[in-house]
């Protein structure tokens, strides 16, 4: 009889990526970026477990946005006062918070839940070329070849 592999989370070997978003589309760049952090590009990938790797996104700032979406896009939030709904187009974050773009576009795409919220912990979204990460010794990973 043969059994499932299931892992369990201490045997979990976690590595560091870094992927360049300069010209990549927001949606293709989020769902490549959500695989890895969920840890579906290994053969140990269990859906109960954190099984992914860390990542890290840079030249945030340069995220492309397809079609109408720079204007027509828009991200709300509510500051619980009255009156309190608050509106950003996705043209406008991209120019203060393109961090914020990326991580809300990757967050959506994970488990909604206490699973997704520790996962999500392991995105790490830079609006420039620098990141504080060299000790990790990342893998650059070019996600126009997985697209």
């Amino acid at each position: 009889m043969h059994t499932t592999y299931m892992a369990k989370p201490g045997e979990v070997e976690r590595k560091w990526y870094v992927i360049d978003a300069d010209g990549v589309e927001l949606g293709r760049l989020s769902s490549v970026v959500a695989s890895i952090l969920r840890g579906k590009n290994k053969p140990t990938f269990t859906p109960n477990v954190d099984t992914g790797d860390n990542v890290i996104v840079i030249n945030a700032a340069k995220v492309a946005l397809s079609g109408k979406k720079a204007s027509g896009k828009i991200y709300y939030h509510h500051t619980s006062y009255i009156g309190g709904l608050k509106s950003i187009t996705a043209g406008q974050m991209r120019a203060e918070k393109p961090d914020r773009l990326i991580e809300t576009s990757v967050k959506g795409m994970l488990p909604h839940g206490t699973l997704g919220r520790q996962i999500a912990k392991k995105l790490h979204v830079y609006a420039g070329e620098d990141h504080t990460h060299e000790a990790q010794k990342p893998e650059v990973l070019d996600i126009k070849n997985l697209i």
